[in-house]
């Protein structure tokens, strides 16, 4: 099924046919409120309540126009304004390939500087999502460059990639921000764990490695997940070797396991949701899919309306 789904993700005629499905529609609200920054923003609201932080993204990624570039760095522009207009506790985080990465590395670093700057100015991180495995390397150099002038830059690693223990390593002296997820891109044997088992064991080592640094206020580290099973684990580590559970923030997407979240925040955890929006959902959307079986049934539940 996973399989399955991630090749629907791929594929060009589904994603032109598929998304103006009625059904498609309805189904897709259950990880985002609307295709707007508007939406997003008004579904931010009721995690202020529960001193749940929050992080937007844009979907979208791989341009085919520079200027397309411009516009999406000025959406984000006006975004971070309106977080701070609204006194919201919410960040953004943005693919490189939206700000032009596959056409212009040097003006994809400019996007991403100033971008920067912006968020600084509002004390918060800017933040790089990482995409498949062919745009590893060019994100992590991308997001060195960047973190050696501004201090408030954070990346997102997966866990599943075999080369991420050395890429994090690789970080580790940057006193980076980290967001850790386990990894949704259909990515070969050779590049990736493929066994739930394997991806388990490889996101707590990584995690148990940064949890030092993290309690020591040299790394931000966001525990990008789920599966509160691994989360349990990397806090009762946490809480034996000392470590407060202030020291990580657990980070998991809008309209996924909500009760938990405002639970893990009543309990002292700090957490943060993540909200995306955007019309670019379709892809995204089938890999959320793929993540676990009981999102495949509330799917195929909307079919039935």
């Amino acid at each position: 099924m996973r399989h399955i789904l991630l090749w629907m993700a791929r594929n060009g005629w589904l994603k032109e046919h598929l998304p103006r499905l009625p059904f498609a529609r309805r189904a897709v609200r259950r990880f985002m409120p609307g295709e707007t920054a508007e939406e997003a923003l008004a579904a931010a609201e009721p995690f202020r309540t529960h001193g749940i932080g929050l992080l937007f993204t844009r979907l979208g990624e791989n341009l085919s126009d520079l200027s397309q570039a411009q516009a999406i760095a000025d959406h984000y522009h006006g975004l971070i304004d309106e977080i701070a207009s609204r006194g919201l506790d919410g960040e953004i985080s943005v693919k490189l390939t939206q700000l032009g990465l596959d056409l212009d590395p040097d003006a994809t670093l400019a996007h991403g500087a100033a971008l920067s700057e912006h968020a600084a100015r509002s004390g918060k991180t800017f933040w790089i999502d990482m995409e498949g495995s062919a745009y590893t390397e060019a994100t992590v150099a991308m997001y060195e460059r960047l973190k050696a002038e501004h201090a408030n830059v954070g990346l997102c690693l997966q866990a599943y990639l075999r080369r991420t223990p050395a890429d994090l390593h690789r970080l580790l002296p940057l006193h980076p921000a980290i967001r850790l997820v386990k990894g949704a891109y259909d990515e070969h044997a050779a590049v990736a764990f493929r066994k739930r088992s394997e991806v388990d064991g490889a996101y707590q080592s990584l995690a148990v490695l940064m949890l030092p640094q993290a309690a020591a206020g040299e790394l931000r580290l966001g525990l990008g997940t789920h599966d509160l099973a691994l989360v349990d684990r990397i806090a009762e580590y946490a809480t034996t070797a000392g470590f407060p559970k202030t020291c990580f923030e657990v980070q998991m997407l809008y309209g996924i396991r909500a009760r938990d979240q405002v639970r893990l925040a009543t309990s002292g955890y700090r957490v943060r949701d993540l909200i995306s929006y955007g019309e670019a959902w379709y892809a995204w959307y089938l890999r959320r899919l793929a993540e676990r079986p009981a999102n495949v049934a509330f799917a195929l539940r909307q079919l039935f309306g």
